[in-house]
């Protein structure tokens, strides 16, 4: 049971679960320590946050000099430099036609912020009051944040399904899943069957939906699900063709993680809207931004004031954080990106091994950029996240000083981009010991 002596409602946790909690003092490089003096290596990195590892000296010594400054003023009717220098650092790395950025707090609130203007771009540009055009398609496996409209745009599980009275009209369709193919395909004889559906689905009604929003090439609460580069080609020209916004969620790939600054890049398209949060600030403050594209941020140019985007947060581009971002961006463009590259065949060389000691337990394994994951066979009768296997692990591992937290059945690395050696040999030198006591 949580401890009686915390005030602080613990998320994602059973409150009455039988359940300890470490309690963290300090933090540095891929490593946790606790009260009691014990070491934990960070294998997720706070939640895919700290992605050159805690404290880093460049975003320390870049949230210190901004708070002598500045630390916060409203940007209603204000801008600062650390605001411009992240928003213009941000395009350039996006590249493509975005023009803008807005700023908030959080990926679910990025997500919010690209829903509300997608619908309000098509009523910018109607002639009409009463526009129809208003729908999102959603994906089974996806996962965009727990506010009202984020989980609204996100596949019915056990995050929402309890609120689902509170859902507005979505089309859900069936995620791709290259390693669990609904289709039988395999990558040399795909042709996308996975979005003939969807595809069908626009060519009769695509005048009934504002947007399409997906995690690009990963599904990554749900599961770490991979999908193939052609789903997202495939998805841009859809949408091109039948007018249709593709919003992208990069809150966990974007920065760096998949082994370009953003997913989209690896398959060579542009979406309309991306949501950024996680890494932009390397886990140190939050921040979340919207990239948006010229068409879209041209459509809100208008005196008409009901044509202006009334949308905004009270820490909104606040300039400590956005001070953390640009250095964050710095380390991504000076040496992160070689480094998630240099990771990725560590990773895969690893997990090779793991799965040649366990050729039975380790299902479906799967490495993308700073990614590594697989699935554990499953104890039937268990939903999903909830399947007790994985929370087994995550406390086995904690013996031998390593912080992983399975997605159920699923199992993941997901590291800071700078994870030493050492400290990636404990991680699976732990899985490979915790594995045998399942």
């Amino acid at each position: 049971m949580i401890p009686k002596e915390t005030s602080v409602w613990i998320p994602l946790t059973i409150q009455t679960a039988e359940e300890p909690l470490l309690q963290i003092t300090k933090a540095k490089d891929e490593f946790l320590y606790d009260n009691a003096g014990n070491t934990y290596i960070d294998g997720i990195a706070s939640w895919w946050t700290s992605i050159y590892g805690h404290c880093h000296p460049k975003i320390v010594e870049a949230i210190t000099q901004q708070a002598l400054q500045l630390d916060h003023v409203m940007l209603a009717g204000f801008i600062h430099e650390p605001a411009e220098s992240l928003a213009k650092k941000l395009i350039g790395l996006a590249s493509g036609d975005f023009c803008k950025v807005f700023y908030s707090d959080n990926g679910s609130n990025a997500i919010e912020v690209a829903l509300k203007m997608a619908v309000q771009y098509i009523q910018n540009r109607s002639s009409s009051k009463e526009v129809s055009k208003s729908k999102f398609i959603t994906f089974s496996a996806s996962y965009h944040g727990d506010s009202i409209g984020a989980m609204n745009v996100s596949g019915v599980t056990y995050f929402n399904r309890i609120f689902s009275k509170l859902r507005f009209p979505t089309k859900e369709f069936d995620a791709p899943n290259c390693h669990q193919c609904k289709w039988k395909q395999k990558p040399e004889t795909c042709q996308v069957e996975c979005l003939s559906d969807l595809e069908k689905e626009l060519a009769t009604r695509s005048e009934e939906y504002a947007g399409i929003v997906i995690e690009p090439l990963v599904f990554g609460a749900s599961g770490m699900i991979f999908y193939d580069e052609k789903v997202l080609k495939k998805l841009r020209a859809l949408a091109s063709d039948r007018d249709v916004l593709l919003i992208l969620d990069e809150v966990f790939t974007g920065m760096g993680r998949t082994g370009e600054y953003f997913a989209f890049q690896k398959a060579g398209i542009v979406p309309d809207l991306v949501a950024l949060a996680k890494g932009l600030t390397g886990g140190a403050l939050p921040l979340a931004a919207t990239l948006v594209s010229s068409k879209i941020y041209e459509s809100f140019l208008s005196s008409d004031p009901y044509s202006s985007f009334f949308h905004a947060h009270t820490m909104t581009g606040n300039p400590i954080a956005c001070s953390a971002g640009v250095a964050s961006v710095d380390i991504l463009v000076s040496d992160g990106l070689s480094r998630v590259r240099q990771l990725e065949k560590g990773l895969m060389e690893r997990l090779d091994s793991l799965k040649e000691k366990f050729p039975d337990r380790i299902l479906s394994p799967r490495v993308l950029g700073a990614i590594c994951a697989f699935d554990l066979p499953e104890v039937l009768g268990e939903d999903e996240y909830l399947n007790p296997v994985g929370k087994k692990l995550r406390f086995e591992l904690i013996k031998y000083g390593v912080i992983l937290r399975p997605l159920g059945s699923t199992v993941y690395i997901s590291p800071s981009y700078f994870i030493a050696e050492a400290s990636l040999d404990q991680i699976f030198e732990a899985l490979s010991t915790a594995l045998l006591s399942l």
